[in-house]
């Protein structure tokens, strides 16, 4: 995994998601609002989800 996208999903987790679609941004942000944990764990399970899926092609 990227450290950077790491450091930035635990500062501001919906700019760690900039590369996805704007609904999956808008829900982190919205967790992000609702509370830092939620926010940071989904940013992080989207960031390790991409991560597997790289894998498999590869």
């Amino acid at each position: 995994m990227d450290i950077r996208r790491l450091i930035l999903a635990v500062i501001l987790p919906p700019s760690a998601v900039m590369n996805k679609e704007a609904g999956t941004i808008m829900l982190t942000g919205l967790l992000t609002l609702l509370g830092w944990l939620p926010g940071v764990v989904f940013a992080l399970f989207l960031i390790s989800q991409e991560k597997c899926q790289c894998q498999v092609k590869a």
